[in-house]
């Protein structure tokens, strides 16, 4: 789905939690999910509906989260809760960034990374409608000790009962409370000062809004969601569920545009892999961030791509490694055992087995023979080895950088090549063969004798 820009939204985004089931010197919404941090899928999310605010809560003990939200969008604001005191004290916190602002704020969650942009549309339709509050509800298999949600019998929501606090009528009811919301401004602005903490945790929730706007005259409802997309993550068994449900929705989203996956459970993307339609991908391939595949390519089992375009007609694999740089001309080869890094490889090309490409670039309608190597890094620095088109390099060849190889040359194998190989010229850069006539006859005689 397109996202449209919706006038007068305002996003915040609740960061502050400890995470301390994650068991983790890292904060818990910068764990990743398809390579990207949680709290990066939130704010991606987040701006599918252009907002005209985006706060960032964090917590006064990760100010790694504030700094990585400012790199995800260089206009979120930052606010710190100390100490936690709950939801609504968070809210109250982003109140400052929200000042002057007229129109829906959406609360979200930075441990709930896989609620989709349409989602946040639908609830945004809503408010647009002149709603006081919208909230995301689920249904769970077992809803257990989520909050439920009550309607009334206008359809509307009457108000938010926690589990604990529920009777069995409410207990039976399995629309259950996901979290996030939107508020409309006003209402925020009314009625969150009024929210207390007389509770046995001494907390301020954020869900008592609703029984406020309710009090007030407002009008609240329930988006349903489904019940993957509103999956917290606390721990890291929930982290891999989550990455399950993000790996199922993109394998199911390749396939309708076209991608053939041959056993799709065991291929792994990421959350920025773009694929193309009529593009083969074979058992066991994993996308890793950065990954670019055009139309018609071949992505052979037990390849692993990251950071690299393929063009169209390419075959990469098995086995294949394409590491960050890496582009691959139309129709080039890529073969089993091959790593490519930082390297073009021009149409045409073939790198068939057992070959290291790196900070190169190599010119189109090449043969790259098996076991040839860019010899790019003295320990220092890397340099470049340039290979024209039409050359071929032999098995067995070191290219020893910098380097240049001109079009139509020939290198011979097993050559260790220093200095430059002029065009349409054979290079043979190794020892001259000594054969010895009767040398092994000698010398078995001779280390028997000793015996």
């Amino acid at each position: 789905m397109t996202s449209t820009a919706t006038p007068g939204t305002a996003i915040v985004i609740l960061a502050a939690g400890h995470g301390t089931r994650m068991k983790s010197s890292l904060p818990k919404v910068l764990h990743p999910v398809a390579g990207l941090p949680m709290l990066g899928h939130v704010i991606k999310t987040a701006k599918s509906l252009s907002p005209e605010r985006l706060c960032v809560v964090m917590g006064d003990h990760a100010p790694q989260v504030g700094e990585a939200a400012t790199a995800f969008t260089p206009d979120a604001q930052i606010f710190v809760q100390a100490p936690p005191r709950g939801t609504g004290d968070a809210v109250r916190c982003a109140l400052p960034g929200l000042e002057g602002f007229n129109g829906a704020v959406f609360v979200l969650y930075a441990d709930t990374p896989l609620i989709t942009p349409e989602t946040l549309q639908r609830m945004a339709l809503g408010m647009n409608a002149g709603t006081a509050v919208s909230v995301l509800g689920f249904t769970p298999p077992d809803p257990g000790a989520y909050g439920r949600l009550i309607l009334d019998g206008t359809g509307a929501l009457a108000r938010i009962v926690e589990a604990r606090d529920a009777s069995e009528e409410e207990l039976s009811v399995r629309l259950c409370n996901s979290g996030v919301m939107a508020i409309r401004s006003d209402v925020l602005f009314d009625q969150l000062p009024k929210i207390g903490n007389d509770n046995a945790k001494g907390e301020y929730y954020l869900t008592d809004i609703v029984r406020l706007a309710r009090q007030a005259g407002g009008r609240c409802a329930v988006v349903e969601g489904d019940a993957d997309e509103v999956l917290g993550v606390n721990s890291r068994v929930e982290l891999a569920e989550a990455e399950a449900v993000f790996q199922r929705r993109t394998r199911k989203r390749m396939m309708e545009a076209g991608v053939t996956l041959a056993d799709p459970s065991t291929v792994y993307f990421s959350y920025d892999t773009q694929i193309g339609n009529d593009v083969m991908v074979g058992q066991n391939v994993v996308f890793g961030p950065g990954v670019m595949v055009e139309s018609g390519a071949q992505i052979k089992p037990f390849s692993h791509l990251e950071g690299a375009s393929v063009k169209s007609g390419a075959a990469i694999g098995p086995y294949a490694r394409l590491r960050p740089g890496a582009e691959i001309g139309t129709k080039a080869k890529i073969g089993n055992f091959v790593e490519i890094k930082n390297s073009v490889i021009h149409s045409g090309t073939a790198v068939s087995h057992l070959s290291y490409i790196g900070d190169a670039e190599i010119g189109a309608d090449c043969n790259i023979g098996a076991g040839t190597i860019t010899c790019n890094y003295d320990g220092y620095r890397k340099y470049k080895t340039i290979i024209g088109a039409n050359a071929f390099i032999g098995s067995n060849t070191a290219l020893v950088a910098p380097v240049t190889v001109g079009d139509g040359a020939f290198v011979g194998s097993g050559s260790v090549v220093t200095e430059d190989v002029a065009g349409d010229a054979l290079a043979l850069a190794r020892g001259r063969q000594v054969e010895k006539p009767g040398w092994a006859i000698s010398f078995r005689k001779k280390m028997t004798e000793t015996e």
